[in-house]
């Protein structure tokens, strides 16, 4: 376990940013394998809406309700089966977990807020935590990426003001069962902090095991959960998410959410409400089946490889770890300069996992990739 108080000198060039920018400059062609930018169709009825939003009256061109577009909201509240009234629609789900740690510190009478992350953990987390002049402390996972509910029992304190989680998750792929959330709950309750649950890969999980946080009928009061469009409907330009609160904490959140972005943009919500409306399950269940291939395709090669490798019950990455190549920012640079595949180096997700290195399933080249990086291997 280990504590951060980062500064933002951090976070003004993001480490995905960094290996982006140099796979951009490399002298060869190269398999990018860094970023969560879907490379699949939207549904086809967002697009449908936006050709008809383009003639509509000039008013809807304006400035929408803070909160969201109404029908966008009540849609994800007969879905969620919660009440649209707690929701709030945001600039993607970054901004839903910026509302949702700002609330934690804001309604908490703590000198030194503590946010607790797991490790590994998605690094927008800690620097959001940084934001906040608030310190993360990194709960390591088990081996198998689920949660440690004793680590993270034995991390709590009175100056966590909430506990932060991602499931399925980026970047291990474990789908959190119900039970370790509500022993996270638990915890929470005990030491009066929330629990923040950003649930943005919801519609990649392979187990059939996800349920939401929202489902924790016993602690309502307490647990935010955020989420966003941009990964399920392979939109992530158009920044639509959402946060859902407890009742007590909506005002204050929307407060904030107004004040920073007065509202969100009126027709990427239009856009998303009708393919909320009109897309079929097919289409959910297409892109599963997409990334399960391409998770088995990816595998297979890093077996052949001899790697060790995460099996994803959830979202789309692999972590491997290659005998003498930690993950450092220095190799990862390396295997684009020799193999031709972009990863991101598995330190910036933290110390547990920092000897292996992330790939995003979003490409159609794995085959490529696994051949550059079967041959790579074999003649080093």
């Amino acid at each position: 376990m280990n504590k951060t108080d980062q500064g933002m000198n951090e976070y003004d060039e993001p480490l995905f940013f960094q290996v982006m920018q140099y796979a951009s400059n490399a002298d060869r062609d190269i398999v990018d394998m860094v970023s969560g930018n879907p490379d699949w169709e939207p549904p086809d009825a967002l697009r449908d809406g936006l050709h008809e939003y383009a003639d509509a009256d000039a008013a809807d061109f304006q400035y929408g309700p803070s909160e969201g577009l109404t029908d966008l909201r009540e849609q994800i509240g007969a879905r969620r089966n919660i009440d649209s009234d707690n929701i709030i629609i945001t600039h993607g789900a970054g901004e839903a977990n910026y509302l949702a740690m700002a609330q934690a510190v804001e309604c908490s009478d703590v000198n030194t807020p503590e946010f607790l992350l797991t490790d590994p953990v998605y690094p927008y987390y800690p620097g959001k935590a940084s934001l906040l002049d608030a310190t993360a402390t990194h709960v390591p996972v088990h081996d198998d990426g689920h949660l440690n509910i004793d680590a993270i029992q034995d991390a709590a304190s009175t100056d966590t003001v909430a506990i932060v989680l991602n499931t399925p998750n980026n970047p291990t792929g474990a789908v959190y069962n119900r039970a370790a959330l509500n022993d996270v709950a638990a915890i929470a309750a005990d030491i009066d902090a929330l629990v923040i649950v950003d649930e943005v890969y919801d519609h990649f999980d392979f187990t059939g095991d996800f349920e939401s946080a929202l489902t924790l009928s016993s602690y309502t009061d307490r647990i935010i959960v955020t989420s966003a469009f941009s990964k399920s409907m392979a939109i992530t330009g158009f920044r639509v998410g959402y946060a859902v609160f407890p009742p007590a904490l909506v005002d204050a959140a929307q407060t904030r959410h107004m004040l920073v972005t007065v509202s969100g943009s009126r027709p990427a919500q239009r856009a998303v409400s009708d393919a909320l409306e009109k897309t079929p399950p097919s289409y959910y269940a297409s892109v599963r089946n997409t990334i399960r291939e391409r998770i088995d395709t990816f595998t297979n090669a890093l077996e052949t490889i001899g790697a060790a490798y995460t099996e994803p019950e959830g979202a789309f990455y692999v972590m491997a770890r290659f005998d003498d190549l930690p993950g450092t920012l220095e190799n990862v640079e390396y295997l684009i300069d020799e193999a031709g595949v972009a990863g991101m180096p598995g330190e910036a997700f933290g110390n547990a996992y920092d000897d292996w290195i992330r790939f995003s399933l979003c490409t159609d080249r794995i085959s490529i990739a696994g051949d550059r990086l079967m041959t790579f291997f074999q003649n080093s």
